[in-house]
């Protein structure tokens, strides 16, 4: 989330009395304690002491003998994250507050979509999975078919919104800064300038990252991850949450796997062990094996899209407040 990430101010990061140098509940709790070191340094920090056999280590006939050091999960307290200087229940009250004015920009989106009756798809991954090209691909498909429009996120530059141009889209550049995601403020103040097409498709391709996108509703009909084959087939183990808030998985640049030790077979059991609705499609951007059923698979939700009733008690005019 944003107060791990840093892509948001952490609110009240010096707090008095037990939330200083919380650490997240866990099986080693007890364990835990902070302290004054007096080399160079005087502020306390929390650590976990390994003693005994579940700490790392065990006492054999021949003595001290070294077990393989156990993981520290930073994942176990209530919050399933560590902030330091933050207890557990305020990081879940800070959350709370930023996703719930999140949501509220989002369905101000969503309304504001559905009654255009324009399909939107959040396209998410690890920066380097070829989401770009194969959003160039698809625009080139589905140009004579269905109006497009496309927001891009990127820390920085505008080298993908332009690419996306050149292809025959309209496309809204976002630069996050620092920020590792898009929100839907963000996205709002994008439709302003975009104006989404009327019964069409808009895409909204995120900044490269699996971890934050996974939590902010955009105001999109679905998350599509992107997965390529370059990677390895346990990330939906690794990131279940974005596979878990995901509609559709896509494997993308099969076109490498000869020339690639990934199994496809291991990846999508991976990926519906966290996601058993989990649609999957494989495909190359490169060669277009697999595209037709992709854009057969958008085809299907801009008509859903068209069908949708209008969102009730919209906005006026739909924009986003500055």
């Amino acid at each position: 989330m944003c107060t791990v990430c840093g892509c948001q101010p952490a609110p009240d990061a010096a707090q008095p009395g037990k939330e200083a140098g919380a650490m997240p509940a866990g099986p080693d709790a007890a364990t835990r304690h902070d302290h004054d070191h007096d080399h160079g340094h005087d502020q306390g920090h929390d650590h976990v002491h390994g003693h005994g056999l579940e700490a790392g280590h065990a006492h054999g006939p021949g003595g001290h003998v070294h077990a393989a050091p156990r993981a520290l999960d930073y994942g176990a307290g209530l919050a399933g994250v560590h902030v330091p200087g933050l207890s557990q229940e305020r990081i879940v009250q800070i959350e709370s507050d930023i996703l719930g004015k999140n949501n509220a920009y989002a369905r101000r989106n969503r309304e504001r979509l559905a009654a255009l009756e324009c399909l939107a798809l959040n396209l998410v991954s690890s920066p380097g999975s070829g989401k770009t090209t194969l959003l160039v691909r698809t625009i080139e498909a589905l140009r004579a078919r269905l109006p497009v429009a496309v927001i891009e996120g990127d820390q920085q530059t505008s080298n993908d919104a332009q690419r996306i141009r050149a292809a025959g889209a309209p496309a809204v550049q976002i630069n996050t800064g620092k920020g590792c995601h898009l929100d839907a403020h963000m996205v709002g103040h994008a439709l302003d300038d975009l104006a989404p097409p009327r019964g069409g498709v808009l895409f909204i391709e995120n900044v490269g990252n699996l971890v934050c996108p996974a939590a902010f509703d955009l105001g999109e009909a679905h998350k599509v991850a992107i997965l390529s084959v370059t990677e390895g087939e346990d990330k939906p183990l690794k990131y279940p949450d974005m596979f878990r808030a995901a509609s559709l998985m896509i494997l993308s640049k099969i076109d490498l796997l000869p020339h690639v030790d990934f199994d496809v077979e291991a990846c999508v059991a991976a990926a519906r062990r966290v996601n058993p609705r989990l649609e999957v499609l494989a495909l190359s951007a490169r060669s277009a094996e697999g595209l037709d059923a992709w854009i057969a698979w958008i085809e299907a939700g801009a008509r859903a899209a068209a069908r949708a009733p209008a969102a009730q008690g919209s906005v006026a005019d739909g924009r986003v407040p500055a």
